[in-house]
């Protein structure tokens, strides 16, 4: 999508607001947010992040966000088991996600994947849990949000094999090579760029930023993990986005209003949010 055909279709169209983004990647039931979470939301809506997605790592994190987004305006839910936590799995707990994912405040199944850099659960268990809940994506029709770190070769292996739904997915938090982003386009998945795009050794991730087809990419805080430059190190939050997409607009040499359009019409294409 070039710049003009972006700038046509939301004339015509008449959809969202000018500089309104979406956060696609936060937990914000974490911990680190109890103390000030009205603040955090007031933040948000300063920044005109109108909407969030509540990405769980494990069942209970996962009804954490659920319950969060049947009480929060702007925030919906995804449930899914993180790699990390593959190996602490209990006996039902694709039984408990289906109940969770067919909740109509549940926009995708994840974060799920692989992640052989910290190698937190064996990685046949990761392997195994992860082709359990692509299995259940297929069966419930839903986007994916995918995590993956330092296991492409395996993880793209995995797909090509078993497939994902119709409904398509993400790679969150890219970490990859603009050739692994090519790989991960060409089977449907949008690309999302978070904090780290916006530090100043991230060449790769600049790259990828200036090279992804504008109609396949995402953006996300991750918080209260990988805080964008200049808020390196602090907690991060989903106000936050909005550096990233500066930053991405800078590296494309398009308007903030325009990048900040396109990437919440994908989001809301991919997670069917209206």
């Amino acid at each position: 999508m070039d710049l003009q055909t972006g700038q046509n279709q939301r004339t015509e169209a008449g959809r969202g607001l000018v500089g309104e983004l979406f956060d696609t990647h936060a937990h914000l039931y974490d911990e680190q947010f109890t103390a000030d979470l009205e603040q955090v939301f007031d933040r948000m809506a300063q920044a005109k992040v109108t909407r969030v997605l509540c990405v769980g790592y494990d069942v209970l994190s996962s009804e954490k966000a659920l319950s969060m987004a049947e009480n929060r305006s702007g925030v919906t839910a995804a449930v899914g088991v993180h790699p990390h936590d593959a190996e602490d799995v209990a006996p039902d707990y694709l039984t408990r996600l289906t109940d969770l994912a067919r909740h109509p405040r549940v926009a995708a199944l994840g974060e799920i994947g692989l992640d052989y850099y910290r190698d937190l659960s064996p990685r046949p268990v990761q392997q195994r849990v992860f082709r359990e809940q692509l299995a259940l994506v297929r069966e419930l029709g839903m986007p994916v949000i995918i995590h993956v770190r330092d296991a492409f070769g395996d993880l793209l292996d995995i797909l090509r094999r078993d497939g994902i739904s119709p409904a398509g997915g993400v790679m969150h938090c890219f970490s990859g090579s603009w050739e692994i982003a090519q790989q991960a386009l060409g089977m449907g998945f949008y690309i999302s760029l978070a904090g780290p795009v916006t530090f100043k050794k991230a060449p790769k991730l600049k790259e990828i930023a200036m090279r992804v087809p504008a109609d396949r990419l995402l953006i996300e805080t991750d918080c209260p993990f990988l805080a964008p430059e200049p808020f390196r190190g602090r907690r991060n939050e989903p106000a936050y986005v909005r550096y990233v997409a500066e930053h991405i607009a800078m590296l494309r040499d398009m308007p903030l209003d325009e990048l900040a359009w396109i990437t919440t019409d994908n989001a809301k294409k991919l997670f069917n949010v209206e």
